[in-house]
């Protein structure tokens, strides 16, 4: 079993409060030393109250099972010999109501695009099966209601 923390510190700086004008910017702080300055969603709250610069909770949502199934990914492509050069993903999640009528992220879509090297190619339903795989072995996948979906963007000779 392993424990992850993160701080997440907000201040109101003077500001009222109970008229709900507040701004909604804040740190994130991460054992490693990083800072990242999070926000609500400007869809969420508009702005000004929100700071769009910042990463919001949705989109750190998307990140995460982004890059949670890149790094299973990389480790499962390697352990088949494969040599990626290079991955990115243009990965998009919906807000929208669920079935109890909640709003929730209720799809992530992940759109990697995959690069190997060597004149040794991986066909399509190879890269398909890594991403089945990864996605089955990322620990955000497996820890989310929401229907988190791997299209794979292959590029054809």
């Amino acid at each position: 079993m392993s424990t992850y923390t993160a701080t997440i510190a907000w201040q109101r700086d003077g500001q009222t409060f109970t008229d709900k004008r507040y701004q909604r910017r804040h740190q994130w702080r991460f054992d490693g030393g990083a800072v990242v300055a999070g926000s609500s969603s400007p869809q969420v709250v508009p702005l000004p109250l929100s700071d769009a610069a910042a990463v919001d909770p949705e989109e750190a949502f998307v990140a995460s099972l982004s890059s949670c199934h890149l790094l299973w990914f990389l480790d499962i492509a390697c352990r088949a010999g494969w040599v990626v050069d290079d991955y990115q993903d243009e990965a998009d999640g919906v807000l929208a109501k669920n079935a109890d009528g909640q709003l929730a992220m209720t799809v992530v879509t992940l759109r990697p695009r995959v690069r190997f090297a060597g004149p040794r190619q991986p066909d399509a339903a190879e890269i398909h099966r890594l991403h089945h795989a990864a996605h089955a072995a990322c620990f955000i996948a497996n820890s989310v209601r929401t229907d988190v979906r791997c299209e794979p963007i292959l590029d054809t000779p």
